[in-house]
């Protein structure tokens, strides 16, 4: 059996910094987007940059609720016995064309339906 590896060659360590930095940044830039989109003066442009503003924080809260369910699925795969995420990827290439093709429609629809949903939760 072919073995696949998905391991980077970077430190456990580091990725775990990566983690928290991306996690600051997306806290800064949710804090501070009003501020980056206010204008001076109230004017009719007010909707216009609350539009902008809804979108970045839809954005952003799409981008930390996927992280999150990630880690969850992690978790849960490690929790349950289940076969490696390598024999997994194998197995996958093993279905037929039209099934991975399928299985693939399914994982697009799924996260455009997660991104519409926080868009919505925002908005």
């Amino acid at each position: 059996m072919r073995n696949l590896s998905l391991k980077v060659g970077r430190r456990p360590e580091l990725r775990y910094i990566e983690y928290v930095l991306v996690a600051v940044i997306a806290l800064l830039l949710w804090f501070l987007g009003p501020k980056l989109f206010a204008l001076p003066n109230g004017n009719s442009e007010e909707i216009a940059t609350s539009i902008g503003l809804m979108v970045l924080l839809s954005m952003i809260t799409f981008a930390l609720v996927l992280g999150l369910v990630g880690w969850l699925m992690h978790r849960f795969w490690l929790n349950m016995g289940l076969p490696a995420l390598e024999e997994m990827v194998l197995e996958f290439r093993t279905l037929e064309l039209w099934e991975q093709l399928k299985f693939s429609v399914a994982l697009f629809a799924l996260l455009l339906l997660a991104c519409v949903g926080c868009i919505i939760a925002v908005v």
